[in-house]
């Protein structure tokens, strides 16, 4: 007998690669998964597969997020939808700026303001923020605004932490590396070439890893907070010192 004390789960970005994997994972576990994304073909394959809810809806769309919170009872909150793009803070346009901080920041702001005031009501519930190592590693090639918005979900989770303390809601956030998904084909507008490019000689994480750390934070038993987990390919580090050689003077 399951000693687990969550019915029900809302997974968004749930279409394809990590979101995916983790519905299906929490579906195994004998959790009611209502699965979000914006792709209602892939959605209703995925609840066909898994036998989770979906809902056809953008989490941007505050007005629908609000409804669907209001609609169902939620134990589980797994914030995982997320965008990224190529370039730094020189060469973002502002609507990319606004897309990713809409959709990274803005809609897990939104949402987690939304479903928490009944975690508390019922003093039961699991705020799992799928972040990035970006949000708390600087590196050459990342997209600034992408590390800022996946900087303030990781701050997010340590704050949760404090908001909800003394109550028996519990807070993770987990802090994935390279995964092997489809967000790096749409990034250079070619899935093979990304392949080649970034998976082919890489020995890289696959969404079911994921999927497996929320896993174990969420099934662990209720005295247990799993606060933070950064996941990385065996094969992978982080850090470094670079250093530029000085410029020759100018003639």
């Amino acid at each position: 007998m399951s000693t687990q004390p969550y019915n029900t789960a809302l997974v968004t970005g749930a279409s394809s690669g990590i979101g995916a994997a983790i519905v299906g994972r929490l579906q195994q576990a004998g959790i009611t998964v209502h699965a979000v994304a914006r792709d209602k073909e892939r959605l209703a394959k995925l609840a066909d597969e898994t036998g989770c809810v979906p809902h056809a809806l953008s989490v941007a769309d505050h007005a629908a997020i609000a409804a669907l919170a209001e609609e169902i009872e939620i134990d589980v909150l797994v914030n995982n939808a997320g965008q990224s793009r190529t370039g730094n803070i020189t060469n973002t346009t502002p609507d990319d700026i606004d897309a990713l901080v809409d959709v990274n920041l803005r809609a897990v702001l939104h949402l987690t303001n939304l479903v928490v005031p009944g975690m508390i009501r019922r003093d039961r519930g699991h705020i799992v923020n799928i972040s990035s190592i970006a949000g708390h590693y600087a590196f050459a090639g990342g997209n600034t605004v992408y590390h800022a918005t996946k900087a303030g979900v990781h701050s997010l989770s340590q704050q949760l932490r404090c908001d909800l303390y003394g109550s028996h809601i519990r807070v993770t956030e987990i802090s994935p590396a390279r995964v092997e998904t489809e967000v790096f084909g749409r990034l250079i507008g070619d899935m093979a070439e990304a392949k080649r490019r970034f998976f082919d000689e890489y020995d890289s994480l696959l969404p079911v890893d994921i999927a497996n750390s929320v896993a174990f934070a969420v099934l662990a038993p209720p005295r247990m907070n799993v606060s933070f987990m950064e996941v990385l390919p065996t094969m992978q580090v982080v850090g470094g010192l670079n250093f530029a050689k000085k410029k020759p003077d100018a003639a």
